[in-house]
């Protein structure tokens, strides 16, 4: 999805989304159903738990230490374009924000938060990639968080 903006070997290279502490478990990608399908026909090892009505990987911390996400190996995410949907939209994500729906972009993302914010604009407004974040929102409620001050807005729900 992100191709436009953001190469695979970048995004390969630094897999900061892919690691997780205690104070961003909340980050895990959900699991919608028809991924957790796939998982257990495919990687039936895999432990997944619920998280509202969708499922997570299952992670267990300790302190400060990261977890990285089961799918990841040297070579990338194990699932390719069966990856989950927040990890197929990282660094957009669409947020709650005085009882509306914007798509933010997270700023931990060096190479794309580093673009102008027109640019991102403009991309997020193309090829419907807006209108399919929301209506994923719509049918996945537990995907949207609460926004999270200074991150960029970048759409509005009308």
């Amino acid at each position: 999805m992100l191709k436009k903006i953001l190469e695979p070997t970048s995004c390969g290279a630094c897999r900061i989304c892919c690691g997780f502490d205690e104070s961003d478990k909340w980050e895990i990608p959900l699991i919608f159903s028809e991924l957790r399908g796939y998982l257990s026909e495919h990687y039936p090892d895999i432990a997944l738990e619920q998280r509202g009505d969708e499922y997570v990987f299952a992670m267990s911390f300790n302190g400060d230490e990261v977890k990285y996400c089961p799918m990841l190996t040297e070579r990338g995410c194990r699932l390719g374009d069966n990856k989950p949907f927040d990890c197929r939209i990282w660094p957009f994500r669409v947020n709650s924000l005085d009882g509306r729906r914007v798509i933010t972009v997270s700023p931990v993302c060096g190479e794309v938060s580093s673009l102008p914010l027109k640019v991102l604009t403009e991309f997020v407004q193309a090829d419907g990639f807006a209108q399919e974040l929301f209506k994923a929102a719509k049918e996945h409620p537990d995907m949207v968080k609460p926004y999270i001050s200074g991150y960029p807005i970048v759409a509005v729900e009308e």
